[in-house]
């Protein structure tokens, strides 16, 4: 049950710092398969604690939608969640894993509007169970999950000393934003054709209605699973979609600080190695889960310590 700033209950004594970045670490690596890794890789502490307090928040948020108490998830409720993030952005911590984000806000320029902006991705979430347009899905996708992207550039940082040469000494270090959202939008919509299944036995549909028409697939069809001509067709045209949005966040990589770039890179070639799986798998996300296997991700390492290199 959420508490809100006035409650007695907020009286109670919370984790200390570093009790709260561990809990933070510990459902970051039991939920995060991907993501987790990636943050190993990053050099300070400092840095990959964050990272830890910012996920745990978001899975926190996405919970109340699909967690096990989402049956009785209301608007209050995400309204009561939204007071409970002012709390903690005021630096008032209502419960043990605030702490640690607290903590975070105190060491990197985070703003509140893309946690804002999640809260109200949950609400779509809670009111929708169709898309009918991409573009309908893209604000989804930027509220869900780009918004990651924000708050991780803003604790990763940006690269500093990249334009070096003299006439460049009074301009202002490019942020990547626009890639980084990119990068958020992509894994959610591979998060999305990975989990067709799974959010069909829930009666979601998360695939654009215009382009379930424009393969001549039915609503019906997704429910029963039907993975025929049709239906590859309209998953492979979700896969290049998807990849190109990973092409735009792949640009904003050199942009960040050379110590962020090798985790980014590793958590986009992870991501974006789902998709190749969903093809191994003949495009049937209804029978079997895709997910890349341990060796595989260890073996992409050297790929992504290069592109951080070079690239």
């Amino acid at each position: 049950m959420l508490q809100l700033p006035d409650s007695p209950s907020c009286m109670k004594k919370l984790a200390s710092v570093e009790d709260s970045y561990e809990l933070c670490r510990q459902i970051t690596a039991k939920y995060a398969k991907t993501f987790y890794p990636g943050t190993l890789l990053m050099k300070e502490a400092k840095r990959r604690r964050a990272m830890w307090a910012i996920y745990a928040w978001c899975r926190r948020t996405d919970e109340l939608v699909d967690g096990p108490a989402a049956a009785i998830t209301t608007l209050e409720t995400l309204d009561r969640w939204e007071q409970h993030l002012e709390s903690v952005f005021a630096g008032h911590p209502l419960e043990d894993y605030d702490v640690a984000l607290v903590d975070a806000l105190q060491n990197f320029p985070l703003e509140i509007q893309p946690f804002r902006d999640m809260i109200a991705g949950q609400r779509m979430d809670l009111c929708w169970s169709r898309y009918k347009t991409f573009e309908e899905l893209h604000l989804y996708c930027y509220r869900v999950a780009g918004t990651v992207g924000l708050m991780s550039t803003a604790v990763m940082g940006v690269d500093t000393t990249r334009d070096t040469a003299a006439w460049n000494q009074d301009k202002e270090p490019y942020i990547p934003t626009d890639e980084a959202i990119a990068l958020g939008i992509a894994s959610q919509l591979t998060n999305i054709l990975r989990d067709v299944g799974e959010d069909a036995r829930r009666g979601r549909i998360y695939i654009p209605l215009e382009d379930l028409a424009k393969f001549n697939y039915t609503e019906q069809d997704l429910f029963n699973g039907v993975v025929d001509d049709r239906w590859r067709e309209l998953v492979r045209f979700q896969i290049r979609r998807t990849r190109e949005v990973y092409a735009k966040a792949e640009k904003g990589i050199s942009y960040l600080a050379p110590s962020a770039r090798l985790p980014v890179w590793s958590a986009l070639i992870l991501y974006s190695q789902i998709l190749d799986r969903i093809e191994r798998n003949q495009y049937d996300v209804f029978r079997q889960r895709a997910y890349v296997p341990n060796l595989q991700k260890l073996c992409s390492l050297p790929t992504a310590l290069l592109r951080a290199q070079v690239l």
